[in-house]
This record gives structure tokens, C-alpha cells and sequence, in this order.
């Protein structure tokens, strides 16, 4: 294996837009400690609007609506719609706890895919990790109405302790037809998951920033949402998109995390954390080619 220089990372073309960190559940290990009390951040409406309009001269063809839970900002219909009307795909990035049914229309948008998180089989487990009773089965319904309505969706499974039952959850995931798991990821030591520990470099996966950025909810640039304890490269209320991307300071955030390619890099070891050929990962996150194209006409 050898380390890569920043030099051969890809252009920033995917931006994750963490809207708001308010959410309806607490879940255990959340990078970004949301919660049904915590606001929406700094950032407006106005700014999110024009950080969407600018995205495609700064690079961008693809965005991730995220949070908290990103259909919990009080604008996230117009900001999903801004996105599409800029040419733009767009991910949205769901606990699927609860989705009106004027969004399920937007979702089924072509250049619209979802994801979610998925952690038991067990109900009682799946809700204790989420802190939100109920949480499994409103999660388990909507990610079947998502697969009737044929809306592409990535389903990511996340292991936060030995004897959970990750693997049966992902095996019931496959028998519902979702087409798009990865591998089992493991808990990040990032936010709550990083309990009394100060996060560290260790916890990323070593593609933050190649390809993709992200732009917290208090206008931060980061590499990506779990990079989060980094200083960020600049704040989009004041700098430019396509400015803080070709800053000394976006290179000098770059260059903190180590990231060892090659010959015995293993994409799928660690939860999806390197970029197959056909698609974009970001952590557990995965963006999905554009309906129609995938092999055989399949989602």
C-alpha cells in the first residue's frame, strides 16, 4: 500500500447539506448528536438556497439532503425542488420515521434516491439503539412502501455492539428486495459514538473530501459530516463554494487524513468505505446511479 497524495484526489462533485440536526429520534451513536430538541443551525433557508445555486459552477452534480433528519427542516420541500431545478441528483438521507405523503411524490423525482439506517430485526433492539419507541416499525414500513413505489433506495446496517443482530437485519433487508447493502458498517467514533473519547482521524475511512465535501449546519466546510471535529476550510455564509475548494485551506484540511491505497485495500472490509466503479460512497451513505441506467433496467 502506499499513501496518497492529495494531489490524485478526485474534484469535489458530491456535497452532503446537513440541512438541520433536529431529528425525532437520539439514536446512540449519532455523528452529529442530534435530536428532537436541537434546532436547525445557523444557516437559512436563504443561505442553503445559495449554496444549492452555486453547487453546479463550484463542481457539483450531486447532493445528500442529511441532518438530524432532513425532512424535519421547516423548508426542505423547497430546497429539495431548488436542488432539481439547478439540474442537480439529489440523496435524501431519511430515518423514514415518518414521510408525509406529498413527499413520497417528490421522492419518486428520477434524479431522487433515499437512504436510511437499518439496525435489527428485533424491535426492542432496533428502538433502543434509535432511543424512539415505535421507531422500527414506522422505519421497516417505509422502507417497503419506498421498494412498492420503486424509489432506489440504499438501506446502511451499523454494528454498535458484539451479539446485535446486524446480520439478520441485513438478511431481512435482502429478503425484502432491497437491492443496495453494503457490507455491515461499524460504529464511528464520532459525535456520541465517541463517547469520553476525543475523535481522531482513525475513526474516518480515508475518502473524506475525494470527490465529496460537506456543509455543516452552521455553514462549515468539511470534508464530510463525520469529519466534523476538524477545523473546516471555510464557511459558506462568507467564502464561495468554488473558492474554499481551491483554498490553501481546503488542501490543508485534505492533508490530515491519512489515506492508504492499493493492492490490498479492501472496499468492502469496512462499510462501504471505498468508492466502487459505479458509485459514490460516503460513509454509509451511497449515492445511486440515475434510474434507467443500472444493468438490465434494474433499481
Amino acid at each position: 500500500m502506499f499513501q496518497q497524495s492529495t494531489s490524485q484526489l478526485d474534484p469535489v462533485r458530491f456535497l452532503e447539506l446537513e440541512i438541520t440536526r433536529r431529528c425525532q429520534l437520539a439514536c446512540a451513536h449519532c455523528y452529529s448528536e442530534s435530536g428532537p430538541a436541537v434546532g436547525h443551525g445557523t444557516m437559512t433557508t436563504e443561505d442553503w438556497e445559495a449554496v444549492v445555486t452555486s453547487a453546479p459552477a463550484a463542481g457539483i452534480n450531486t447532493v445528500q439532503f442529511i441532518g438530524g433528519e432532513p425532512t424535519q427542516h421547516p423548508d426542505f420541500e423547497r430546497l429539495l425542488r431548488c436542488a432539481l431545478a439547478q439540474g442537480l441528483r439529489a440523496q435524501v438521507f431519511s430515518n423514514l420515521f415518518r414521510v408525509p405523503d406529498r413527499l413520497w411524490h417528490l421522492f419518486e423525482d428520477p434524479n431522487v434516491t433515499l437512504a436510511t439506517s437499518y439496525y435489527s430485526d428485533d424491535p426492542d433492539e432496533h428502538d433502543r439503539i434509535t432511543g424512539r419507541r415505535g421507531s422500527h416499525a414506522r422505519t421497516l414500513a417505509n422502507i417497503s412502501k419506498a421498494l412498492r413505489r420503486g424509489i432506489p433506495l440504499k438501506v446502511a446496517i451499523v454494528r454498535l455492539w458484539d451479539g446485535q443482530r446486524a446480520e439478520q437485519a441485513w438478511r431481512q433487508m435482502k429478503a425484502l428486495g432491497v437491492g443496495h447493502l453494503g457490507p455491515i458498517d461499524r460504529m464511528r467514533g464520532v459525535g456520541r459514538g465517541a463517547g469520553t473519547n476525543q475523535p481522531s482521524v482513525a475513526e474516518l475511512c480515508g475518502q473524506c473530501g475525494n470527490g465529496r465535501a460537506a456543509v455543516l449546519a452552521n455553514g462549515d466546510v468539511q470534508m464530510c459530516v463525520l469529519s466534523r471535529f476538524l477545523p473546516p476550510a471555510g464557511n459558506v455564509k462568507v467564502t464561495p463554494l468554488a473558492d474554499i475548494f481551491s483554498s490553501r485551506a481546503w488542501q490543508e484540511l485534505l492533508a490530515q487524513v491519512p489515506r492508504h491505497v492499493g493492492a490490498d485495500c479492501k472496499p468492502a472490509f469496512d462499510g462501504n468505505d471505498c468508492k466502487p466503479a459505479e458509485t459514490l460512497c460516503e460513509g454509509n451513505a451511497l449515492i445511486l446511479p440515475a434510474r434507467g441506467v443500472l444493468t438490465g433496467g434494474k433499481r
